[in-house]
């Protein structure tokens, strides 16, 4: 593209402020009339004709001081060549304003004003005062912003944006969408291939895959003008408009209209249809049932019932999709009321997220090639933050990663040193257990005593007294208000954490009690005993009611899930046994080969840790009854070792042992972490706090609970250390 005089504007002459257009003109003139002899001064019209030659000085100055800043282009030289050879210093109207966005880039900064050259074109270059210039505060801004080391110099993003004479090209968004875009005269090409808007990746990945997963993410955040400005640039939908159509059916409640776009669509590996693609496992019919009982439970929370009727019979019944469900919902007809719909059927209603979620369900039976998933991009941050987490070998960060950096933990931060040994307890120390909110920790063992000390300094604040011979485990309620101590005397007590004080014994047994656990409202706990007649057994809190599970265990341990659905118990033999916690019905049995000594559930519900007689340790999980890990190198034993997940997202399993060392595996690698020199002869019971990743608790045969952390928090421990607290051996040297 060429350029004459006539196609650069300039920009408005500034004047001094409190001073007129005509006076400022008659201060050039004069100004003009006595420094430059060849020059004539038109005052009538507010026009001057200048000597060609005498421009050259004022030319060359205004060049040179762009030139100092860095901001000179070959299309300024061109402009200037033009401005200067024509003689043109006529002050012209300005522009008209343009409402609306252009695309600019950070790396190209407006062409400096026309002021200084036209102040210079008008007398001396070194005498006449420069007028007050727009540009200033604009470069100080733009000045302000640094550029990154690896950005390319001049351009943002690293690719120059199509622009002509300082407006986006006409057609530079379906450039955009065709993967080419247009440059403007004077502008490098030097960015790299991976940022290229003609490549169809970015750096590797699907640049449209990446483009629609930031409009979703945009939109997700509410920044909706920035995902339609994204749209519009990049020439990328995030989805077709039947997609969105059959999306807003759903939403609306337009049952109708949502199958019929449900019914025009196309497999994955067909061809025709509507726009709308399933995936190529969905089953169109099963869609149909979700869509239909989402429509039957709508109309009962209207109380429609005789149309809900008509769509359980003529709509869901011939689909025969799941007899049991369908005997479910046929019961739902007999609710009384909306919430007495919602409690059954677990439904928040039409009002609630009912629909969203039927939404996010039908999207799985999409291609995503059509309908993204929802919160796609969050779920590929999820992903990316957990692979960190799952490969650092010493976790002990209890913030998320962020995403500014990879991370790593340091190993100093690792709770391998002793700060603290406890001798409160006379005898063998069997078991020890961290309150829900890591505030208490309680240990038990041969005598008849339980110990609780608070955690901030590990002072001794309650001493539970009434069992007759030792205790062999405890369980803290949910809210850590109550805790049950399970004893060899057979007898099971409960007691107020709080007071220290009991509130019910439980005395119905003719073996030891060997285990309890918890309900998730603490209103009630489940027993195991070694009594095969009274194995497992339920009681709340409140009274004196007692269920019998009636089965015919000697139950050497138990767990529960916390989101309520299971409970496993252990027996003497090589079975665990996987219950239904809600209906104390038997869901599977396995057999692990060896005898299981202890059991314990992940935080997620989902996979449960089983220490055997012969040392080693599994991680179950429990959906797929498949054993994903094994955890070696410890010794077998005959006696109640037990072991716990624990530490930062619970990415360890520690495990006493027959030899005295404390085992700390990583989770996922199953690989020995640390193996640290507990207790002798035998380490029985290791746990770690469940809110402090850097702190942890054994006990073992020799009497003594020592409390493990790393050496900054031993430091810390040390300051806060009581002058006198029965403790034995205090702090180890650093």
């Amino acid at each position: 593209m060429s350029f004459s005089p006539s196609t650069i504007r300039r920009r408005p002459q500034l004047h001094p402020a409190g001073q007129s257009p005509e006076t400022a003109t008659a201060t050039t003139a004069t100004t003009t009339t006595t420094t430059t002899t060849t020059t004539t001064t038109k005052t009538t019209n507010t026009e001057t004709t200048t000597s060609p030659f005498a421009l050259v000085p004022a030319v060359a100055s205004a060049l040179a001081g762009r030139l100092a800043l860095g901001r000179l282009s070959s299309l300024d030289v061109v402009v200037e060549s033009h401005r200067g050879s024509a003689g043109n210093s006529r002050t012209s109207s300005p522009p008209p304003q343009v409402l609306g966005r252009r695309r600019r880039s950070l790396g190209h900064q407006p062409p400096p004003d026309s002021e200084a050259s036209a102040a210079s074109s008008n007398g001396s270059a070194s005498s006449a005062a420069p007028a007050p210039s727009l540009s200033h505060k604009r470069r100080r801004r733009d000045g302000a912003v640094m550029p990154a080391d690896t950005d390319a110099s001049g351009h943002s993003n690293g690719h120059p944006s199509a622009r002509s004479n300082g407006s986006v090209t006409n057609g530079a968004y379906k450039a955009a969408a065709n993967g080419s875009s247009s440059s403007s005269a004077g502008s490098d090409n030097h960015h790299s291939p991976a940022s290229d808007p003609k490549s169809s990746t970015y750096y590797g990945h699907d640049r449209e895959e990446l483009t629609r997963i930031l409009i979703q993410a945009l939109d997700d955040m509410g920044y909706r003008a920035a995902a339609e400005s994204v749209s519009r640039d990049s020439g990328f939908d995030l989805e077709s408009p039947t997609v969105a159509a059959f999306r807003s059916a759903v939403l609306d409640g337009s049952w109708i209209e949502a199958e019929k776009l449900l019914s025009g669509a196309s497999m994955v590996d067909g061809r025709g249809g509507n726009g709308l693609v399933l995936a190529a496992s969905s089953d169109r019919n099963v869609m149909k049932f979700w869509l239909r009982q989402q429509k039957f439970l709508e109309l009962l929370e209207q109380r429609d019932t005789s149309r809900a009727l008509t769509v359980l019979r003529t709509e869901l019944t011939p689909l025969y999709q799941d007899t049991n469900n369908l005997h479910f919902l046929s019961s739902l007809l007999m609710c009384r009321s909306a919430e007495d719909l919602m409690t059954k059927a677990n439904w928040d209603g039409a009002g609630g997220l009912s629909r969203r979620q039927l939404l996010s369900k039908l999207s799985g039976c999409v291609s995503p090639s059509v309908m993204l998933p929802e919160h796609r991009l969050a779920v590929l941050l999820d992903q990316v933050k957990q692979r960190q987490v799952d490969t650092c070998l010493y976790h002990t960060a209890a913030a998320p990663p962020s995403l500014y950096s990879d991370h790593v933990c340091d190993k100093r931060n690792f709770p391998s040193d002793v700060a603290i040994e406890l001798t409160d307890l006379v005898g063998e120390a069997w078991q020890v257990q961290f309150s829900h909110d890591g505030s208490k920790l309680a240990a038990g063992g041969a005598r008849e005593n339980v110990m609780i000390w608070e955690t901030k300094t590990f002072t001794l604040v309650k001493a539970l007294a009434g069992h007759s011979v030792g205790v062999g485990n405890m369980a803290w309620s949910p809210d850590d208000s109550m805790i049950v101590t399970c004893s060899q005397d057979k007898i099971a007590r409960l007691w107020d954490a709080q007071a220290g004080t009991m509130r019910k014994e439980i005395r119905k047994f003719n073996e030891p009690v060997s285990s309890c656990v918890w309900s998730a409202d603490s209103s009630s706990f489940v027993l195991g005993t070694l009594d095969k007649v009274h194995g497992l057994c339920s009681f709340n809190v409140g009274d004196d009611a007692c269920i019998e599970w009636d089965k015919k265990h000697r139950v050497q341990d138990i767990c529960g899930s916390r989101d309520g659905r299971w409970l496993v118990a252990v027996d003497d033999t090589t079975n665990i046994y996987v219950y239904k916690a809600a209906t104390r019905e038997l869901e599977y049995r396995l057999d692990v080969r060896s005898r299981p000594t202890s059991v314990s559930m992940s935080r997620d519900s989902r996979h449960l840790l089983v220490n055997k007689k012969d040392g080693e340790a599994q991680l179950i999980d429990l959906e797929s009854r498949q054993s994903v890990q094994k955890f070696l190198g410890n010794a077998g034993s005959d006696f109640m070792i037990r072991g716990a997940l624990g530490g930062a997202d619970e990415s360890f399993v520690v495990s006493g042992s027959e030899n005295g060392y404390v085992f700390i595996w990583h989770k996922n690698m199953g690989m020995v972490v640390e193996r640290l020199e507990g207790h002798l002869p035998r380490c029985n019971s290791v746990c770690w706090n469940p809110t402090d990743p850097c702190m942890l608790a054994s006990c073992g045969d020799d009497g003594v609970v020592r409390i493990w952390t790393n050496k900054a928090k031993l430091l810390e421990l040390r300051t806060l250390q009581p002058k006198s607290n029965g403790w034995g051996t205090a702090f180890a040297e650093i």
